[in-house]
């Protein structure tokens, strides 16, 4: 049974760990995390972009895949099904297909139109039981179109959103999504502590989690990061290990072509991928 993300973070943000949040893009990637999850015993929040949904079929199939996997795999660890970048209908539509958790992205509007949709937002996700995160500050790189240059939020406008009801809250401290470039300055430290001083126990969400060195992790954790988001890096290891076994002729020897066999290496791939950044944000046994 899905469950919202809100009694999750709150147990990480208290115990000094973080959840982590694996985008899927098909059975594949939504099975290798269940399966790593549950192995661990760790909580997990599954993640889905507006294009990512569209690609699988639809908020609707999305949902009724989750749900079975949950029932056949025997799934006993909290799972949430959290939309990623959620545009304000895209909220509306998750709310109504049976996601247990949203997020808004309002970064681009105005403070005082974000505020207002966030608000409305916030209404409907609770009345449904949903958790809902809420951004203040671009998240640098794209995601679904929208472009942003890793900007830091300001941590007075966090407050104005954080005191709005929401759940858990993004901010950009300087992270950004996809691979991070070689001059890229790292994790603005000064700007996370300064938003924890003002939103107090409100979880804090690290999205662009790929490629950020373990010690800024473990850092980041310590002033209040409570779920750090994963895309790039199952796509990178799927790809790479699905390579290899393309290269090395694999598909062409006895029935190697049939997907159960292709798509396996990338399949343990991810599975492995999962581990680490499990291992890493210290949510191992905290289910």
């Amino acid at each position: 049974m899905l469950v919202s993300a809100t009694e999750m973070l709150q147990k990480a943000k208290a115990g000094h760990y973080a959840v982590g949040q694996f985008n899927i893009n098909n059975l594949e990637w939504t099975k290798a995390i269940l399966l790593t999850a549950q192995e661990l015993n760790s909580p997990v929040i599954l993640g889905v972009s507006e294009g990512a949904g569209k690609y699988m079929g639809g908020f609707d199939v999305v949902v009724g895949m989750v749900n079975g996997m949950l029932k056949d795999l025997k799934i006993t660890v909290p799972v949430a099904l959290h939309l990623d970048h959620g545009t304000y209908d895209g909220c509306y539509k998750c709310l109504e297909a049976g996601f247990s958790s949203i997020m808004f992205d309002g970064s681009h509007y105005p403070i005082a139109e974000n505020v207002a949709k966030t608000t409305e937002l916030v209404a409907a996700a609770h009345a449904k039981g949903v958790s809902i995160e809420a951004e203040v500050g671009a998240i640098g790189g794209e995601e679904d179109g929208v472009i942003g240059m890793g900007e830091c939020a300001d941590p007075q406008e966090c407050k104005a959103i954080a005191d709005l009801g929401i759940d858990f809250l993004a901010a950009g401290i300087g992270n950004i999504h996809g691979k991070y470039p070689a001059n890229w300055k790292g994790l603005s430290f000064e700007t996370l502590d300064a938003i924890q001083a003002l939103t107090g126990d409100m979880p804090l969400v690290l999205h662009g989690g790929t490629g950020i060195p373990a010690d800024m992790i473990k850092k980041a954790i310590t002033l209040g990061v409570a779920k750090i988001n994963v895309n790039t890096e199952c796509q990178l290891s799927f790809a790479a290990a699905t390579r290899k076994y393309v290269e090395e002729g694999k598909d062409l020897q006895g029935k190697g072509y049939d997907p159960r066999k292709l798509l396996a290496p990338g399949f343990e791939a991810i599975k492995a991928t999962v581990k680490e950044k499990m291992e890493l944000f210290g949510s191992v046994d905290k289910a």
